[in-house]
């Protein structure tokens, strides 16, 4: 597949449909070499800014996604093309399907153990031919690890997907990759809790609106206040202040 590769605020991006970056997928998975991919939202980049490590990790992944609505927006009123958002979610579940066809074997990784266990069964219900090479909870000490990473590792898992928060599982896979050596490695974050039915994901008319995280601001406004009001007025003026440079050019 040619590289579509773009750069946007300061992160490199892969201009690709779902269906391209599934194809993409693919081609890593029977390269059999350690990757991580990476899911980009409005958020992130507000992150990158303020953490160097973290953007040189993102901007040497190999596969680097649009999670966010706001990033489609931003790449398009800045002039770059980037054909869809592919959500982090739909993405998961998508390699949970083609796993349970092409017989990949996926490992899950993080949350609380109520959680993984019921993101397991549902998924071993809805695909009974689905091989899981092994999941576990996302409490742990950084001292294990190395030893967590071995016990994937030894699964013989070909996907790894890892529910933490950002930064931390970007870094956790990042710093891990070579003893995990999963061929394929994303961060889902909440996906877990959504998918168990912990927690509720926006209506479809509201993601396509790019509303997705107002609807979760409504759940947890306290606590998401920061996150999502001053951070998305972060957001907005990066992509003002990025608009009037390259017009000035």
């Amino acid at each position: 597949m040619p590289n579509q590769r773009i750069h946007l605020l300061g992160a490199n991006l892969d201009a690709l449909s779902m269906q391209e970056t599934l194809a993409k997928i693919e081609e890593l998975i029977r390269l059999g070499k350690p990757s991580q991919h990476i899911s980009i939202n409005a958020g992130k980049i507000n992150l990158m800014v303020r953490n160097p490590r973290l953007a040189e990790i993102i901007n040497a992944a190999p596969l680097v996604s649009a999670d966010g609505q706001s990033v489609v927006l931003a790449a398009r009123y800045l002039g770059r093309h980037l054909p869809e958002r592919v959500a982090g979610i739909d993405l998961f579940q998508e390699l949970v399907k083609l796993s349970a066809e092409k017989g990949w074997k996926p490992y899950y990784f993080g949350a609380e153990e109520e959680v993984v266990e019921r993101v397991v069964k549902l998924d071993q219900e809805r695909y009974p031919e689905l091989e899981i090479a092994g999941y576990r909870n996302g409490y742990f000490e950084e001292a294990e690890s190395e030893q967590i990473a071995k016990e994937i590792r030894e699964s013989g898992a070909d996907i790894l997907f890892v529910a933490f928060s950002s930064p931390k599982k970007e870094f956790w896979i990042h710093e891990y990759q070579e003893t995990l050596q999963v061929p394929f490695m994303m961060g889902v974050g909440g996906s877990f809790d959504v998918l168990s039915g912990k927690t509720k994901r926006a209506p479809a008319w509201m993601q396509k609106a790019g509303l997705e995280w107002f609807y979760r601001f409504q759940q947890e406004p306290r606590r998401l206040f920061s996150r999502y009001i001053i951070g998305n007025l972060e957001f907005l003026f990066r992509v003002w202040r990025e608009k009037r440079k390259e017009d000035k050019q």
